[in-house]
């Protein structure tokens, strides 16, 4: 079913890094804007105008055709059978997506343009009218019987095709509701959750932050909290408290309004825990979840406490402040790294692993599918839209010359290289549940380290690469299991009644004190930063995803590193595979049982085994 445009997911923002500064911004090169023009000219051309009054006529079309008589279309094959219709409501899905998807990257290249924004609006409100007459389509499948559809499968072969989709969408059966309150949910949507998600992104855009009487926009003080000057970093976390802490009551609000949605909708559907919805979407088990979030959990002290402990004693701290965190060691080289020498190394990187990796991650360089620059307005952190099928997927990053910024370049086109290879299978199929989502990006992420490592000789600044590596990963592993259980504390909480910023902060620092361990002293401030992570707001208990994915790469690469050859086939295939097939069914040819419960304890070994190493060569 058509969703609309929602804000696209910002991977890892805490790695986001800038410099502030002309010179800075020059040495990085000529940095590239995309080129939205592949999907409209402009919001007022007349191709979109075109656009948008097909998507509403083929859709008022399709449901006088087919509403009503989709029971009797099961029977039949061919123009008249099931097939057909799922064939025409994709071409719909396709059609409407990238209307959607124009107007959310226009949107998302400046939120705080008043044009970009009535834009957007407009497009979400047009689109969620339309998406009300598709809405029995779904609705109306899931009533047939699973005989009927199964017979379907054998008679029409277009049925058949979409196969993978019919099964999925009936995992859905027991949380529908009545056509009605169907309606309802999806165009109250725009008023609801829709709106708290947009109040969020503008306020965030907007918000600036006062360093030494300097105001500074939330990418470039993130940054600062990995200067190698202790009072720079200190200055942007007081910055950060200070803006947050006079914007609490707009994101306790939010907060609140959003859990009390949550809670409603799971209520009426008849989810058991707050977590559920989340899981089903994904297409995973909650047992598996949870033996994820056990492993990371137990880990805690093996991971995240005994690194910052090592940490602490190289910056010559015995208990390092929360600001110090991501701070630099001091053999992280502090030069930037050209726009141009970031693309040579990513492609070279994918090229070593698998030439076809490396043409496609290239096509964005060349094709103008890339926004780099830090400019006003434009969304923090990175992501990659996959935009339609019938298109091309884009990468927003905010590119500041860092070795983090690299990384996330990697991590970026490692989805893109994803929703690329998995747009064969057509709008409906391309879409990749959270469980498999994050497996390119972080695998794209790990070639490119281990190239990057391979070509180090220097004893210095291999530590410093493990360190931000290791950094990396637990901001990925141990602080998104972190993130997932405040959520649940607090999504939990909230049915009690309305919590305030102090009930919010304490169960923040709750989660961050027990996850960070000993060795970071967690001072006044740090309880209000929980408000700017767009995650809580966009999509609840999504992070479990990037610790999902990043120990399912562990094991993968582990598989990868042994492998005598085929490897590079049976990956694409697995990112060809789209959202066709349940994860366990495309891990299955490596030799990898997510439900194993010491899957889990694999994939963490490899952190732990980069620590160790770290250990080796500070005692060396």
């Amino acid at each position: 079913m058509y969703r609309p445009f929602s804000a696209p997911i910002l991977n890892r923002p805490l790695h986001a890094t800038a410099t502030a500064g002309a010179q800075a911004a020059a040495d990085l090169g000529d940095l590239p804007n995309w080129r939205l023009e592949d999907l409209y000219p402009s919001p007022a051309s007349e191709e979109y105008r075109n656009d948008l009054a097909k998507a509403e006529t083929d859709s008022l079309a399709f449901e006088a055709k087919w509403k009503g008589k989709l029971a009797e279309a099961a029977l039949k094959a061919g123009d008249e059978g099931i097939g057909a219709a799922v064939r025409k409501f994709e071409a719909l899905e396709d059609l409407m997506g990238k209307i959607g998807s124009y107007a959310g990257l226009t949107y998302f290249s400046d939120t705080t343009n008043p044009a970009n924004g009535k834009f957007y609006g407009d497009a979400q409100a047009k689109l969620t009218d339309l998406a009300s007459h598709l809405l029995f389509f779904s609705l109306e499948l899931n009533r047939i019987d699973d005989a009927v559809i199964d017979a379907a499968f054998a008679t029409d072969a277009l049925a058949a095709h979409y196969r993978p989709w019919l099964i999925d969408l009936r995992l859905d059966k027991p949380y529908q509701l009545d056509d009605k309150l169907e309606q309802l949910f999806l165009e109250k949507s725009m008023t609801g959750a829709g709106a708290f998600n947009r109040l969020f992104d503008e306020t965030m855009a907007s918000l600036t932050f006062n360093v030494d009487g300097e105001e500074l926009p939330l990418e470039v003080t993130l940054s600062m909290l990995q200067e190698p000057e202790p009072e720079a970093r200190r200055k942007a976390a007081q910055a950060l408290t200070a803006t947050f802490k006079a914007n609490s009551r707009v994101f306790t609000l939010i907060t609140n309004t959003l859990a009390k949605d949550k809670e409603i909708s799971d209520r009426w559907r008849g989810f058991e825990d707050i977590a559920d919805s989340r899981h089903l979407a994904n297409r995973v088990e909650r047992e598996v979840v949870d033996a994820l979030a056990a492993a990371v959990k137990d880990a805690y002290p093996r991971l995240s406490h005994r690194y910052y402990q090592m940490k602490a004693k190289w910056l010559g701290m015995e208990q390092m402040e929360f600001w110090d965190r991501n701070a630099p060691l001091p053999e992280t080289p502090t030069a930037l790294i050209s726009w141009a020498d970031a693309k040579e190394t990513v492609l070279s990187a994918y090229h070593g692993f698998a030439p076809e990796m490396s043409e496609i991650a290239e096509r964005f360089f060349s094709g103008g599918w890339i926004d780099a620059p830090v400019r006003p307005g434009k969304a923090p952190g990175a992501f990659a839209h996959p935009t339609v099928p019938s298109a091309h997927p884009y990468v927003l990053v905010n590119y500041m010359g860092k070795p983090r910024d690299v990384m996330t370049l990697a991590h970026e086109l490692g989805h893109g290289v994803h929703q690329v290879l998995a747009g064969e299978q057509g709008a409906l199929m391309a879409s990749t549940p959270l469980t498999l989502a994050e497996t390119a990006s972080v695998f794209g992420e790990m070639l490119t380290f281990r190239a990057l490592l391979e070509k180090t000789t220097d004893d210095s600044e291999r530590k410093a690469m493990l360190a931000q590596k290791v950094e990396d990963m637990i901001n990925t592993v141990v602080r998104q299991i972190a993130f997932y259980e405040f959520e649940r504390k607090v999504h939990t909480a909230r049915k009690e009644g309305e919590l305030t910023a102090e009930d919010i902060g304490k169960l923040w620092l709750s989660v961050q004190s027990e996850s960070l361990g000993p060795a970071i002293r967690i001072s006044e401030g740090y309880e209000t930063y929980w408000s700017y992570i767009p995650h809580f707001i966009h999509s609840p208990f999504y992070v479990y995803a990037y610790a999902f994915g990043d120990c399912l790469v562990n094991s993968l690469y582990a598989v990868y590193q042994k492998a005598d050859g085929g490897f590079q086939d049976k990956y694409f295939e697995l990112l060809k595979a789209g959202g066709s097939k349940h994860y366990s069914e495309l891990l299955a040819p490596f030799g990898l049982d997510a439900s194993d419960p010491s899957f889990w304890a694999k994939g963490l070994s490899m952190l732990e085994g980069l620590i160790d190493e770290l250990e080796a060569l500070d005692k060396a």
